[in-house]
């Protein structure tokens, strides 16, 4: 077999070719699993039985007036469980309620001939509620005492000694916000039952091995009969790893009692208000830096919101923690992690799953710190590097590998962006216009890859050949859009050596490839090329074997290129489907299992120690903006963007998905603004962003006027699947640039020196409330930082403090 990162001659991976969907994406052709409810027969629908306050226990439920509304087949309780009444895996997250945790909590489920029968049904249920206190923000959480899960600590070096060395110390806090997935698809089953009491379901999710295991649990029932398929999402972005799985299970529980189809679709508003979002955090800190501007050492407690219950929770803070020193060398750490319990939905996955909010946090830091340093933001981000050579390890213990790539994009973008030039015209800009004004940012990203808990690192495959030499794969990967499908056809075409119009993929099925991670930690590729490069290594090992024979040479001599097997040195050619065909008369199998397990990881949760990622991904984005000093709008004028995706398998593939995760990132960081009612009236608790005209999206006129993507040259990954990295998360983070630019933009209403403290999202009326707050010689909103106390005891004077955004 080969080794994983070596390509063969003439390699389908790193080609530019199309989605593989593309097609039937733009003519409307592409199949979802709402749209196989128009394909089957006798349907009923469910509908949610929401209770509109954000706590209270269930005194009285009465189903009855349900059953009497026309058309209304059955109403679903905790009664009808005949396995385990939950949800999550924690097994904190009853399916079916007796305490309302948040508003519009699903406390039953009335099933019906049609949506609409079905959806007056479940206004007829008559629900009684002894009203409870409900803390709704995260500050309200914190104040109470309100957590649940684990509360890691991550330390490394000695912090107090850092700080004793420390010419400067700085204080502050940070709340920022969280994030709707906002995914065009929202959540969605179908499930029928067989003549043989098989359980089948069609499911938007990123996770079916666990949608399977959850609904054999509430069902009551092994795994073995209950299959999940999952055909595509549009769109998941991590909401669909964890929570369609109770929905999936209603469904499932419907067609087990009625034998009937059952279908459960959310509407928007419902997916807005009932399913979680990305975790907002609360941040305190300590940094101190020497005279020359380098961490000496940081401490810092992240308070993440999880929401009623603990979903992904742990981990995102666990990936948030791992995540604070992101490009920086930090010698002396200690960081504290949190799970506040809030009366809101269940806070989940989302693209960077924690690391965003890790990175926000010492890239904020770097932004309120560098003026007060007397330096350039730029400078001061750019000392701090993990340097090649040092022996450098992150907090957690992990070494840092390719440190030197961090200074290669960085030093890439500012060249591609001819960052020299444009400030001096930028200077000049804002020198001839005092109300609008320019900046440019420039800010780096150090990603982990790799699950956090070891045991989700492994990946299945089935590949099948039929005797007409075509090809079938199978893997345990989902399709959400990010073009994954597409990745694996060229992956198993490059190690069998064939065009890639000879291979076609299946649906993602839990009893084709058993036992399956979630598509998520951006692992997809890794995980699952390299379960399907292994199951194609089988087959080509047997099929070189075969040719040897009919060629006459030794089979370690014989190659397969672009569908015909040569030996080396000779003229004579064997064609693939004459190859496969002898095989079969042969009886040599044609179908393998693939597996693979990334190596070299271990992680402690308890110490907080190990080596929990396979590699890093680096990136490096440069983003001019232009900022109306009487409004707060700004227009992003230009992005340029270095990216490292390794030896890329799909290079159109993994530009798409930069330039999405930039705009997603920037989306989180400047527009999107959830906010909840958190007064003292009945709509307490209600989520009041739950529609795109209130919940504000990236469109159009957000998008950068000049968009430049580069791929990181001779970037290949030894150890990953020929030698490619992951792409899905990492540039989500790229989007820092544009806060960090908008911060720049306020402070140059003010005098030379200003610091920014700017909120997040910094929406246009953040933007002007820091302008303002410039204008005054003000840090932001909050008003001016007052002077702080000696932190040191004593030991150590001149001192500073920066107040909280």
């Amino acid at each position: 077999m080969s080794h994983l990162s070596e390509r063969p001659e003439k390699p389908v991976v790193g080609v530019p070719v199309p989605h593989e969907s593309a097609f039937q994406h733009v003519t409307g052709t592409a199949l979802y699993t709402d749209d196989l409810v128009y394909r089957t027969k006798d349907v009923l629908h469910a509908y949610p039985v929401q209770v509109m306050r954000a706590r209270g226990r269930i005194t009285a439920l009465r189903t009855e007036p349900a059953l009497a509304v026309p058309g209304v087949v059955r109403v679903l309780t905790g009664a009808d469980v005949p396995g385990v009444n939950d949800a999550g895996m924690k097994h904190d997250e009853p399916l079916f309620p007796d305490e309302v945790m948040f508003h519009g909590h699903a406390v039953a489920w009335v099933l019906g001939e049609t949506l609409e029968a079905a959806r007056l049904g479940a206004a007829a249920v008559e629900v009684e509620l002894e009203e409870l206190p409900a803390l709704v923000t995260l500050e309200e959480a914190i104040a109470a005492g309100s957590y649940h899960g684990a509360r890691p600590v991550m330390e490394t070096g000695d912090v107090e000694a850092g700080f004793a060395d420390s010419a400067h110390v700085f204080t502050g806090e940070f709340r920022f916000s969280g994030q709707e997935h906002f995914y065009l698809e929202t959540h969605a089953s179908l499930a029928q039952i067989d003549e043989n009491g098989q359980v089948f379901i069609q499911s938007s999710t990123q996770h079916p091995s666990e949608t399977q295991e959850i609904v054999a649990h509430v069902l009551g029932v092994p795994s073995h009969e209950v299959t999940v398929q999952c055909l595509r999402m549009g769109g998941g972005f991590g909401g669909k790893e964890m929570q369609p799985h109770g929905f999936a299970a209603v469904a499932a529980l419907g067609a087990k009692l009625t034998g009937r189809p059952v279908r459960f679709r959310f509407n928007r508003t419902q997916d807005m208000t009932m399913s979680g979002k990305r975790h907002g955090f609360h941040a305190t800190w300590r940094i101190g830096f020497d005279a020359d501007g380098r961490i000496q050492a940081l401490d810092a407690t992240l308070t993440a919101d999880g929401g009623w219950s603990l979903d992904l929770s742990e981990p995102v803070l666990a990936r948030a923690l791992c995540h604070i020193d992101n490009t920086y060398w930090i010698p002396n750490a200690r960081v504290a992690g949190r799970i506040a319990r809030t009366n809101t939905v269940s806070n989940t996955a989302f693209r960077g799953f924690g690391g965003p909010q890790g990175m926000l946090v010492i890239e904020d830091i770097m932004g309120r710190c560098a003026p007060r340093l007397g330096l350039d933001p730029m400078e001061l981000r750019e000392r701090n590097f993990y340097r090649p050579g040092q022996g450098q390890t992150t907090p957690y213990g992990q070494p840092v590998t390719q440190p030197e790539r961090i200074s290669t994009v960085w030093r890439q973008v500012k060249e591609n962006a001819g960052i020299a030039d444009r400030r001096r015209e930028i200077a000049a800009f804002n020198a001839a216009h005092p109300h609008t004004k320019r900046a440019l940012a420039l800010t780096g990203i150090k990603f982990g890859i790799s699950f956090n808990l070891t045991a989700f690192n492994q990946g299945g495959a089935l590949v099948l050949i039929y005797k007409d030499g075509s090809v079938l794969i199978n893997h345990g990967g989902t399709e959400m859009g990010q073009g994954l499908h597409t990745k694996m056809m060229q992956v198993a075409a490059t190690t069998l050596g064939i065009p890639l119009h000879r291979v076609r993929l299946a649906p993602t099925r839990t009893d084709k490839v058993p036992n399956t991670s979630a598509t998520a930690a951006s692992s997809g590729a890794d995980l699952n090329g390299g379960a399907i490069k292994n199951a194609c290594e089988q087959l080509r090992e047997r099929l070189l074997r075969v040719a040897a024979t009919r060629l006459g040479a030794n089979a370690s001599d014989v190659r397969i290129v672009e569908g015909v097997a040569r030996a080396l040195g000779s003229d004579e050619e064997l064609d693939w489907d004459d190859l496969v065909r002898t095989a079969y008369f042969q009886r040599v199998q044609l179908s393998a299992a693939g597996f693979y397990r990334t190596e070299g990881l271990h992680w402690d949760a308890k110490s907080f120690r190990g080596s929990p990622f396979k590699y890093f991904a680096y990136g490096a984005a440069a983003t001019e903006v232009e900022v109306d000093g009487f409004t707060g709008a700004y227009r992003i004028r230009r992005v340029d963007i270095v990216h490292d995706v390794g030896d890329s398998l799909s290079p159109m593939i993994d530009i798409g998905q930069i330039e999405g995760g930039f705009v997603q990132g920037a989306g989180w960081l400047t527009l999107e603004d959830l906010r909840w009612d958190t007064g003292t009236g009945p709509h307490r608790g209600r989520l009041l962003t739950q529609a795109a005209s209130t919940y504000k999206l990236p469109s159009f006129s957000e998008m950068p006027e000049e968009f430049n993507v580069t791929l990181l040259r001779n970037a290949g990954e030894e150890g990953a699947v020929y030698g490619s990295k992951a792409v899905g998360e990492p540039p989500l983070m790229l989007a820092f640039s544009v806060r960090e630019a908008l911060r720049q933009a306020a402070a140059a209403f003010g005098p030379d020196g200003t610091v920014v403290e700017l909120a997040s999202p910094a929406t246009p009326e953040a933007v002007y409330w820091a302008v303002e707050a410039a204008r005054r010689g003000e840090p932001g909103t909050d008003g001016p930082a007052a002077p702080g106390p000696d932190v040191h005891g004593g030991v150590r004077t001149g001192t500073e403090a920066l107040s909280g955004a």
